[in-house]
């Protein structure tokens, strides 16, 4: 596939934040097929929240006719976050480059950190993207 030209917004820069927090629920626990393994704030919950938090900058930056798509998602824990704590994610631009977006994020339940890591994100023409989801059929 030729490369497309990007038309996306340049409106952001190195060290520009965004902010998400999310209230931990039933649905963000640590829960597989066999069932419920403790009530705290799952890896895959806080990994779609902090690419949740990257993806605010994407939605700004993005044209109509573009989209992004997740590139790599890094989570480290350092403490849980129990059912019914409020988990504030900050993340954070380290680089932006042509149509690429990474975001170091730190996520917190008030000053303590229960994780840290980074995100990646490409902004990619929808039609672009389309014939490549086809490819794959």
């Amino acid at each position: 596939m030729g490369e497309d030209p990007l038309t996306m917004k340049d409106i952001y820069k190195i060290g520009d934040r965004k902010e998400f927090k999310r209230r931990v629920s039933l649905k963000d626990i640590a829960s597989f097929d066999e069932g419920d393994v403790h009530q705290v704030y799952a890896t895959f919950a806080l990994g779609r929240d902090a690419e949740w938090c990257s993806r605010l900058f994407v939605l700004d930056m993005k044209e109509a006719d573009e989209e992004g798509i997740g590139t790599f998602l890094k989570v480290q824990h350092h403490s849980p976050a129990l059912l019914n704590e409020e988990v504030q994610i900050e993340a954070t631009i380290q680089s932006l480059q042509r149509n690429e977006l990474i975001c170091a994020y730190i996520a917190k339940v008030g000053e303590r950190i229960i994780a840290s890591g980074e995100t990646g994100q490409k902004i990619i023409k929808k039609d672009k993207l389309r014939q490549l989801f086809d490819s794959l059929k």
